[in-house]
Formats: structure tokens, sequence, C-alpha cells
């Protein structure tokens, strides 16, 4: 595995991408949803590896796909098709996924959407996992890696929250607080996103370096897996990187979600006079880099 990692790393040009502006968009991709097109797209263009705009607003070129089985992974969920990613992330996930092998009890990983296999916008679910620097990794401890196609298709992943995310509930262990401690300490992780009652607990109960505990970021959902999201890596002219985190562990931010959880603040009354809110429009081709119509042609 580390010697294929290697040599696709080799074969990798860097794109550069283009400004977002004054796109050239071909008359059949004109008014329709980039949905429609990243959607259908099977496999990864035959190009360099390059993460072009943002994480939820771009495209991947040149994407890599995570083998279905790997010796300390299982990629789930199989029908989606989105165990695609840039060969930076599919190279952190194989060594994450080793370091979760060697926990007591845990066979490895549990691996859940990546990117589609030239990245975009997804025809459901996702915003984000667009540039093949996202990947969400499972909670729950696999006891086998031998699962069958069916098996993945119907497992169900075991939730970690209670209160509605206020707390971690009884199956979270310190088995979880250690795989997201070496999940953010590689160095090229950007943010990782999961319920604000693990952050909180993972404040409470780390008595060590507390650096890794900045880059864990409260958002709402992810109690049954945790979402984390790379920089873009060195050199990838068209990708726009995440804004860093605020100083500090914030641990008193994640704290605040969880008062906010517990007792709710009180809505301001809605205006019967203002306009409905409108729904959000999705992404066309002219949203994305320019890039991203070559990324849909490339064969």
């Amino acid at each position: 595995m580390k010697n294929t990692l290697k040599a696709i790393f080799a074969a990798c040009a860097i794109i550069v991408a283009l400004p977002a502006t004054a796109q050239n968009v071909p008359a059949n991709m004109q008014g329709k949803q980039a949905k429609q097109f990243f959607g259908a797209a099977n496999v990864g263009s035959r190009q360099g590896a390059a993460p072009l705009g943002s994480y939820a607003k771009g495209c991947m070129a040149g994407g890599m796909q995570l083998p279905q089985t790997g010796p300390t992974w299982q990629a789930m969920r199989l029908s989606r098709n989105r165990n695609w990613a840039h060969p930076e992330m599919i190279d952190y996930v194989a060594k994450l996924s080793a370091k979760a092998a060697r926990m007591p009890g845990w066979q490895g990983l549990f691996l859940g959407d990546m990117s589609q296999p030239r990245g975009g916008p997804m025809l459901s679910g996702h915003r984000s996992h667009q540039m093949g620097l996202d990947a969400d990794i499972w909670l729950m401890a696999p006891s086998r890696l031998n699962l069958s196609i069916r098996e993945r298709e119907n497992l169900s992943a075991v939730s970690m929250r209670r209160s509605n995310g206020a707390f971690v509930n009884s199956r979270w262990t310190r088995a979880q607080h250690e795989l997201l401690k070496a999940a953010a300490s590689d160095p090229r992780v950007a943010r990782i996103f999961i319920f604000p009652g693990a952050k909180v607990q993972m404040c409470k109960d780390e008595t060590g370096n507390r650096d890794w505990l900045r880059k864990i970021r409260p958002w709402w959902g992810h109690h049954y897996h945790f979402h984390v999201r790379l920089a873009c890596p060195s050199g990838a002219t068209g990708c726009v990187n995440q804004a860093p985190p605020p100083p500090g562990d914030g641990c008193a931010d994640a704290q605040q979600w969880v008062n906010n959880i517990l007792n709710p603040p009180k809505a301001k009354p809605r205006d019967p006079n203002a306009p409905k809110p409108k729904p959000r429009r999705e992404l066309s081709m002219a949203d994305l880099p320019q890039q991203c119509v070559g990324v849909l042609q490339s064969q």
C-alpha cells in the first residue's frame, strides 16, 4: 500500500485553478445543476491530482479511489460511490486506521463518505466533501473487517450522544477520545467536526497536551461519525483553505453550545409580514472554478 501511494504521489501533477469568474460553460451544461453532472461521473478524471475551489464549492481532478477493503479499514455504503479522494486523504485514512487497529478491541476503522469520483456537489447529503479533502469516519469500533457488500449497506452506525448532543452516552469510551486525538494530531488536518458533548467531554478528560483540541470543533449531528477536513496540500494553488480555528482550545465555545442545547435561547418572534426565506439555490457550473468543466470532460 505504501509503495503504491508513493507511486501515485510521484505521478500527480499540480493543476493551477483559474478564478471562479467569467467562465465559459458549454451550452449543454448551462442552466443545469452541477450536482447532476458530478453525481453521474463513475470514475475519476485522468488528470494530475488537484483539489479545485473550496470545500463546499469545488471539484477534484485526478481523484483516487480508496480500496473497498484494506488491511485496517472497510469502506461503507459502497452503492454511493463516495470512496474517492485526493491522494493525501487516502494516505491519511490508511495511516489513521492503522493506528486505530493498535487500540484494544479495535480492528481498524469503518470509513463513510469521502467524495464522488470527481468531487463536486453531491446528489444528496453533504454540502461540502467537494475537493477530496473531507472524510467521515465512524465512531463505532469494527469487530471484524470482512463485511459483505450487503452488510456494509445495512449495518447501522452507533450514536454516541444523549440529550440531543449535550452529553456523550455510555458507548463513548476513552478509545474514541484517543482516536480523535490521533486524528487531530496529524499536521495535515485543518478541522475535525463532532457533536458538542463529545468536545466538552474530551476537554474534561484530557490531562496532557491540549493543542490538538483546537482543531476539534462542535457541529450539529456528527454523533455517529466525525468529519475530518484536511488543509490544502502544499503547492495546490487552486485550493481555498479552511480558515484557521480561533485561538485557544475551543473548550469554552463547546460548553456554550452545550448550554444552548440544554437551555435554548428564546427565538425572536417572526414578523408575519416578512417575506418567506428563499430556498438555497443549487450550484451551477458557473459557480465552480473554470477547471471543473475540464474535470468533467476528461476521459
